[in-house]
Formats: structure tokens, sequence, C-alpha cells
């Protein structure tokens, strides 16, 4: 399994589109076994081409502070599951998530920078 978590400074950007980079964790056997970064485009999440890079990569899993309605749907077009409401360190986040400790808010940023939804 990977996991996709939007990133800023070593934690958990609150805004799925406008985060500095992707952290990429590889699991193996419900461990951390390989993480890597990935650069975010620029622009809003929902128009940009991440989704598809994501998925090319394996991503299954988007562990993600607020995202808006079109950023959610397009990832999970993709086959990518997402879970709103994250916040803090990124390997803290994601190990919460491997022990069953991080659920979705089902709260999605309702006002952002992308007003054409």
């Amino acid at each position: 399994m990977k996991i996709a978590v939007p990133t800023r400074e070593g934690l958990v950007d609150d805004h799925f589109g406008h985060c500095d980079h992707y952290t990429i964790f590889t699991i193996d056997e419900g461990r951390i076994t390989e993480t890597t970064t990935l650069p975010s485009p620029q622009g809003c999440g929902c128009k940009s081409n991440i989704a598809s890079v994501l998925q090319q990569m394996g991503i299954t899993v988007m562990l993600a502070g607020s995202m808006g309605e079109g950023a959610k749907n397009k990832l999970e077009a993709h086959s990518i599951r997402v879970i709103r409401g994250c916040s803090g360190v990124v390997a803290n986040v994601v190990e919460g998530f491997l022990r069953g400790f991080v659920f979705d808010s089902g709260v999605g940023c309702a006002a952002h920078e992308c007003h054409e939804h």
C-alpha cells in the first residue's frame, strides 16, 4: 500500500491543493518501509493532474487536512481513498492510520482560492 500526505514543514498541510509537497509512504505488512516526496503542482488540487499522477504511483490512500469536494471526488475517481481532518507530524498521522486511529472527519473546505467548483 502507498499513502500520500499533503505536507508543509513536516506537518499535514491544512489545504490539499496548496501544499508544498506530498510525502509518500510505502507500507508493507502494516509498517512504513519507505518515505519519498513528490512536489506539489501549481494551482488548485482539483484542477491539476495530481490525482492521475498519484494513481500511477500506486497511491491508494490520501491522508489530508482540509480538502474541497472537487478534489475529493477527483481523487476518489482515481481509486484513492480520502481521509480528511488529519493534522500533525505526517509520520505520526500515518502510524495512527495504520493502527486504526485515524478516520475521515466528513468535513470538506467550503471556501478557498479556487471558487469555480
